[in-house]
This record gives C-alpha cells, structure tokens and sequence, in this order.
C-alpha cells in the first residue's frame, strides 16, 4: 500500500479531466507535516462543477473501477487505500483547496491542504481525533499562528479555538 500510487491516480484523473482540482486533507494530509497518525482512509477534497444541485460521484466511481477499483463501503480502494472522495462545499474547505501546497512525493506532484486550513480545519470538526491532531499541531509548532488566526477570524471559528484554548491550553482548570 503506497500513498505514492494514489497520487498518481489522482492525478491521471485529473488530466483526464476527471476531476478539475483536488486536495488531501484529513490525517493523510496532516502527515506531510507531522509524525505519522493511525487513519483509516484518504480523505480527498475536489471541487464539483455547478452543472446541477445534485452532485455524483459516479463518474469518478465508473473511471476508477476501470482501472479494477473496488467499491468498500463510502471509499474506492485504490492500491490497497480507501479513498473517501469529499466536496469541498463550504467556504473553508474551498479556501482549503484553493490554497493547498503542491509538495512531491516520490517525484509524482501532490496537492496538500496547508497546515493552518488543516488545523482550522480539525478546530472546525472538533472530534476527539481532531483535537488531538489540533494539539500535534501546535505541540510541534509546525504552522504559523498568525496566518491560522488569519483563517480562524474569516471563518468564525475565534469563539471556538477560546474555548478549545480554555480546555487544552491553559493552565488553569
């Protein structure tokens, strides 16, 4: 199972125009920047086109099974990985995948959330996991704080970090 093979199928499906831009996020994407987490999927955010209000995965289904992709519940498995294919259909994961970072890995281009959308994106959420990711975040200093409260004020999530920042962060119970 290589992280390596997904990208490369997700980019063929995007010069095959599959697909018009496409972002990891989620634990996955948080590993570009932080020691690897346990996860179960890779979590891929695109942007629909507005043909219509109903959005299908279908097409992009249909063109991975002819590549012998399975079906597993909510993901595609491809190369051993479950695939969840996500919108990004609220303003921050929009942001998210509009200023996501081309990195390389293994020679092959992949698009990444930034690490601030990742942990606004984690506050967001706000499951124990994504706690925890928030915390790894900021334990290993590994985004900038300025440009994250930046994304934090645009998105209303200030009320929602002081309190995360009152439960995790302070000193007094």
């Amino acid at each position: 199972m290589k992280i390596q093979e997904v990208i490369a199928m997700l980019n063929q499906m995007e010069r095959d125009g599959v697909i018009d831009r496409y972002a990891i996020g989620g634990a996955v994407g948080a590993t570009f920047y932080l020691e690897p987490m346990s996860t179960l999927d890779v979590d891929v955010f695109i942007a629909f086109r507005q043909e219509s209000i109903i959005v299908s995965l279908a097409p992009i289904f249909d063109y991975l099974k002819g590549f012998g992709c399975k079906m597993e519940g909510e993901y595609i498995v491809i190369s051993g990985w479950p695939v969840q294919f996500l919108p990004a259909s609220e303003p921050l994961l929009e942001e998210a995948l509009n200023d996501a970072i081309e990195t390389d890995v293994d020679g092959a281009p992949a698009r990444v959330f930034t690490p601030e959308h990742l942990a606004a994106i984690a506050l967001q959420t706000g499951r124990a996991k994504d706690k925890a990711r928030l915390l790894a975040f900021i334990e290993a200093g590994a985004f900038d704080a300025k440009r994250f409260q930046t994304i934090l004020a645009k998105h209303g999530l200030l009320e929602a970090w002081q309190k995360f920042e009152r439960q995790f962060l302070s000193d007094t119970p």
